[in-house]
């Protein structure tokens, strides 16, 4: 099976580029320093946790019997990057405030998605090299 972390991790990647250069030469004529500074946060949190989608791709395929957790890790990465930065994006271009009422959802996801890692990176740390 296709490691859909480091394929979802990719093309979050290469969006976010897209999202990150659009905002920069496209928007940048349109929106205020407010939507602006929206923008390039949207950006920066998408693209640091697209990374971290491929982090957990990789560490699918060294960590057997880890899946289920890196699953949850991945999945709440995924749900941080659209509620998060998704909700940015679109505050960013609309203005509309009720929006950044989503935000601390997806940052919640991100909290939880690095604390799960963290918490399968410290049972591995407590195995014995002979297990």
């Amino acid at each position: 099976m296709k490691n859909y972390w480091l394929i979802i991790g990719s093309a979050l990647l290469a969006l976010a580029v897209i999202l990150g250069a659009f905002g920069a030469h496209l928007l940048k004529d349109h929106l205020d320093a407010y939507g602006i500074s929206i923008w390039e946060k949207a950006s920066f949190y998408h693209f640091i946790h697209a990374v971290g989608l491929l982090v957990v791709g990789l560490l699918k395929e060294s960590w057997p019997g880890k899946e289920k957790i890196l699953d949850r890790t991945g999945t709440l990465l995924l749900v941080g990057i659209t509620l998060f930065s998704g909700s940015l994006y679109l505050l960013a271009v609309t203005n509309l405030k009720w929006l950044g009422a989503i935000t601390p959802l997806g940052g919640t996801a991100f909290i939880v998605a690095w604390l799960y890692l963290t918490v399968v990176t410290l049972k591995l740390g407590n195995k014995s090299d002979t297990e």
